[in-house]
């Protein structure tokens, strides 16, 4: 009886009681749902659900205007640096479950009425969903994404939802140096590696990446971005064109890799199948050879462009080092993550995996 009171009252305030909207200036933009939204500009409250929604509103130095959060990012921050730099957004009151089962599914309507934001910010929700959502509250609810739904990187796609997202809080100057910033760094990269020939790249193998949680050796990517930004010559490739892959030990095995790399969110993973197969991995050239290295984990709720870029400068230092011989790393991650979050974390993310680009010990 109580949860049918509750809902009427929801439907009561969404329909007949004043919209959170009124008496803001509006514009009418199309979001990554392609839909047509009206929106007030510049809103002093707003709501982030879904992957990385939130993550962009702290890239953006908006966080002063949330509202609310999803009880999700109220959990161990762990891998979500933006989190780590803004612990204070967990005491904002929950307004939904999010995580991976929130995923395309609506917010608290109760919660969310009581916060009464202007906007809502969404990623991962479908066109008819959200529609649904925002005709229910009367609010504005705008699509954002970071492209290539399901592969945890990033592509142009998160670049229009960054401008977009700027430009309805009037952050349309932040935004772009954001992009800049990015693409800045992919390009330096790309042209520091850009002479090497194939021939003399180590052979290189990514595993442990993280896909829908954990996950171990197995787990790979064709396009890893760290790796696809310093050109490396990547294994996974041989077996997929694009996109993450789980390759089995014999494949790894008949690779003989000259060089590992471990992503962090799977290490501990690794390290308990090293335990039960200690001859398999004995037998990788790369773990003999103590060539296994360390790379922070960047699919945490999708992608955490800061640590794509931390990472490729660690991967470029690793396999390129005449290259990189005058790159100070830790010095490099923290500027990467000071210039995202306006906080350096990187101390924090440190204590947590080790320090970036390590070798990765695995018992004799």
């Amino acid at each position: 009886m109580k949860k049918i009171i509750g809902m009427a009252l929801v439907l009561f305030l969404a329909g007949f009681g004043p919209r959170a909207t009124d008496g803001a200036e509006k514009i009418r933009i199309a979001d990554a749902g392609r839909r047509q939204v009206e929106v007030p500009q510049d809103p002093k409250r707003v709501m982030a659900i879904g992957p990385g929604s939130l993550r962009m509103i702290c890239y953006l130095e908006a966080t002063d205007r949330l509202v609310g959060v999803e009880a999700f990012e109220k959990t161990q921050s762990v891998g979500r640096p933006y989190i780590m730099a803004y612990p204070e957004l967990v005491k904002l009151p929950p307004i939904g479950q999010g995580g991976a089962s929130g995923i395309n599914k609506e917010p608290d309507l109760e919660a969310v009425i009581r916060v009464s934001p202007q906007v809502i910010f969404v990623v991962s929700m479908e066109s008819a969903k959200a529609e649904a959502l925002q005709k229910k509250l009367g609010i504005p609810v705008v699509i954002l994404s970071y492209g290539s739904a399901g592969r945890g990187t990033f592509d142009e796609t998160a670049y229009e939802s960054l401008r977009l997202t700027g430009k309805i809080l009037r952050k349309e100057k932040r935004a772009e140096e954001v992009i800049g910033f990015i693409e800045k760094s992919r390009q330096e990269l790309l042209r520091k590696t850009e002479r090497v020939k194939e021939d003399q790249k180590p052979r290189v193998y990514a595993g442990g990446i993280g896909l829908h949680g954990m996950q171990g050796i197995e787990s790979t990517d064709a396009d890893y971005p760290p790796l696809e930004w310093v050109r490396a010559r990547n294994l996974a490739r041989e077996v997929a064109h694009q996109g993450h892959v789980f390759v089995d030990k014999e494949k790894l095995l008949s690779w003989n890799p000259d060089l590992i790399f471990v992503d962090a969110g799977g290490l501990s993973l690794v390290t308990q199948d090293y335990q039960r197969r200690p001859d398999f991995y004995r037998t990788l050239k790369a773990v003999r050879e103590k060539r296994t290295y360390l790379l922070y984990p960047f699919n945490m709720y999708t992608t955490n462009i800061e640590t794509v870029v931390a990472d490729a400068y660690a991967a470029g230092k690793v396999l390129y080092p005449d290259l990189f011989s005058d790159l100070d790393l830790p010095a490099k991650a923290e500027a990467i993550y000071s210039f995202f979050l306006k906080r350096p974390v990187y101390g924090d993310l440190k204590k947590n995996f080790g320090e970036l680009g390590r070798a990765v010990a695995f018992p004799p």
